[in-house]
C-alpha cells in the first residue's frame, strides 16, 4: 500500500507513521531529509528524489542535492530491468487520519472486487465531475491540494488514471491558479475553501484579467464554506461549482450542484442513491427533518476499511450500523444535510484537520502546565484557527511566546495554536472533564456557524 506522509512532520510525528505502518521503504525528496534524519528506521531502505526545481522556487529553499551515502532513486530504478506482463491493480493508498486520542490512524481498505470496483471509480468520478462532464482525454485539471490529504490523493490519483491532463501545483498561489486555469484551458479543479477565500481577496483587476471560461466543474469540499464566499464564487465562476461530504473512512456521501445549494443556502447535498446517510439521536433512532442529531453513513457495496492495525478502533467507529464521521447536523424537508456542530473535538483549518488532543497531550508535558484545553475558534480565512487556553502550575513564569515555543518543537507549524491565553482555573464538569464548550462558546457568540 502507497502511503503519503505529511512534509510537515516532525521527526517524531513522522517516526510514528514509519512504524505503525510498517514501511518497507521510504521515498523522499532530499530536502525533507536532514530535518527528520532521525526518525528514519535503520533497517527500511532509503530512496532519495533530488528536489525539483519547481518545488524549490515555490517554497524559497535550495534545491538539495542526494547527500553521499544515500541511493538516489533514479539510479537505484535504472538498476532493474523493464517489467514485463501486464499491469497489476495496485492496492489502494493508506491515508493517516488522526482520532480524538491524537495520534493518526491509517484508513486500509481490502482490495476491492470488481463490482466493489467498479461502485467506487463511479462514485468518485460523480463527486469529482469525471462522469458527465466530457471525455477523459479532454479533462484538464490542476491538483491544488497536497496529495498527503485523502481527496486530494485520491482525485489526482483518479484523473491520471483516466488519462486525463493532470497538472501539479507546487504550492496554492492564487494568481497562479488563475493564469494555470487561462494557459491550459482547465475543465475540472478540486478546491478547498481556503482557496476560494483567497482567490476572491484578489484584486479587481487582477480577478479580470484571467478567462475563466473554460470551467466545467469545480468542487470543494472539507470544510465548510461560509455562504457569502460560495455565493460571489458562483457570481464569478458560474453554475460550475459543485460540492460533496464525506470522509476518509465513508468516501463521499452527499453531493449539491450550484444550482441546489442557491435554493437551499449552507447544505452540503442529498445522499447518493448508493449511500446510507442518516441522522441519529443518542439512541441510535433516525431523527425527522430539521432535528440535529449525528451524522453517520455508509456506502453499500463499497470495500470496507479498518485501521491498520488497530481493529478495535474501526469496530468503535460504527453506530447504528453505519460510519460516524464526528459531525452533527440535520436533514430538511427536501432530503438536503446541513452541518452544524461536529461531536468530536477535531479542528478544520484551512480545510486541514487538527486534534485538541494531540496538542493537549504535548502541552501537558510542559514544565509549569498544570492543565490546558484546545479547540476552534473562528478565523474569517482559515474558517478555525487554534486556540489554547493554559492553566499554569503555582508559581509557573508562563506566557504567549514561551507555550507557542515549546509546542514548536514537539507538533508540526500548522497545528501551533494562533491564540495562547492564560487562566488561573478552568471549568469543568461534574466529571471533573474540562468544560471545553463554555471555553469555546464565547469566540462563536453572534455567529451562525459552529464549525
Amino acid at each position: 500500500y502507497p502511503t503519503p506522509v505529511n512534509w510537515h512532520y516532525t521527526a517524531e510525528e513522522a517516526a510514528y507513521l514509519f512504524e505503525n505502518s510498517g514501511a518497507k521503504a521510504i521515498v523522499i525528496h532530499a530536502d525533507l531529509v536532514e530535518p527528520i534524519r532521525e526518525a528514519l528506521p535503520p533497517d527500511v531502505p532509503v530512496l532519495v528524489v533530488p528536489t525539483p526545481p519547481e518545488i524549490a522556487q515555490a517554497y524559497g529553499i535550495d534545491a538539495a542535492p542526494v547527500a553521499p551515502g544515500m541511493t538516489e532513486w533514479g539510479a537505484w530504478l535504472e538498476g532493474f530491468p523493464p517489467r514485463q506482463g501486464e499491469a497489476v491493480q495496485a492496492p489502494g493508498t493508506i491515508i493517516y487520519t488522526s482520532g480524538t486520542t491524537g495520534r493518526p490512524k491509517g484508513v486500509r481498505r481490502a482490495p476491492p472486487s470488481p463490482e466493489q470496483a467498479a461502485l467506487t471509480s463511479l462514485i468518485i468520478g460523480r463527486a469529482f465531475g469525471f462522469v458527465g462532464h466530457g471525455r477523459p482525454d479532454e479533462i484538464v485539471t490542476v491538483v491544488t491540494g497536497p496529495m498527503y490529504h485523502s481527496a486530494p490523493n485520491a482525485y489526482g490519483l483518479a484523473a491520471a488514471g483516466l488519462g486525463a491532463t493532470v497538472i501539479l501545483q507546487p504550492r496554492f498561489d492564487p494568481e497562479e491558479l488563475l493564469a494555470l486555469i487561462e494557459r491550459h484551458r482547465v475543465t475540472h479543479l478540486h478546491m478547498v475553501p481556503i482557496m476560494f477565500h483567497r482567490l476572491l481577496k484578489l484584486p479587481d483587476e487582477v480577478r479580470t484579467r484571467y478567462d475563466v471560461s473554460s470551467l466545467k466543474f469545480v468542487v470543494h469540499a472539507a470544510a465548510p464554506c461560509p455562504p457569502p464566499i460560495k455565493r460571489a464564487m458562483i457570481e464569478w465562476w458560474g453554475p460550475v461549482i459543485n460540492e460533496y461530504y464525506g470522509s476518509t473512512e465513508v468516501s463521499a456521501v452527499t453531493f449539491c450542484t450550484a444550482e441546489d445549494w442557491l435554493s437551499h443556502p449552507g447544505t452540503v447535498g442529498r445522499p447518493w442513491p448508493e449511500t446510507d446517510v442518516r441522522v441519529i439521536d443518542a439512541e441510535g433512532r433516525p431523527l425527522p427533518p430539521h432535528e440535529v442529531g449525528e451524522v453517520v453513513a455508509r456506502t453499500a457495496g463499497m470495500a470496507d476499511f479498518t485501521y491498520h492495525r488497530d481493529d478495535q478502533k474501526r469496530r468503535d467507529s460504527e453506530k447504528a450500523g453505519l460510519i460516524a464521521p464526528g459531525d452533527v447536523g440535520y436533514f430538511d424537508e427536501d432530503g438536503f444535510l446541513y452541518l452544524c456542530d461536529r461531536a468530536k473535538d477535531m479542528i478544520i483549518s484551512g480545510g486541514v484537520n487538527i486534534y485538541p488532543a494531540e496538542i493537549e497531550a504535548e502541552l501537558l508535558k510542559m514544565p509549569g502546565v498544570a492543565d490546558c484545553a484546545v479547540f476552534g475558534i473562528p478565523d474569517e480565512e482559515f474558517g478555525e484557527a487554534v486556540c489554547a487556553i493554559v492553566q499554569p502550575q503555582p508559581g509557573a513564569d508562563l506566557d504567549e511566546a514561551s507555550v507557542k515555543a515549546w509546542l514548536r518543537g514537539h507538533v508540526s507549524g500548522y497545528k501551533l495554536p494562533r491564540r495562547v491565553e492564560l487562566a488561573t482555573d478552568l471549568p469543568r464538569e461534574d466529571s471533573g472533564k474540562i468544560f471545553k464548550r463554555k471555553l469555546r462558546e464565547p469566540f462563536w457568540a453572534g455567529l451562525e456557524r459552529r464549525i
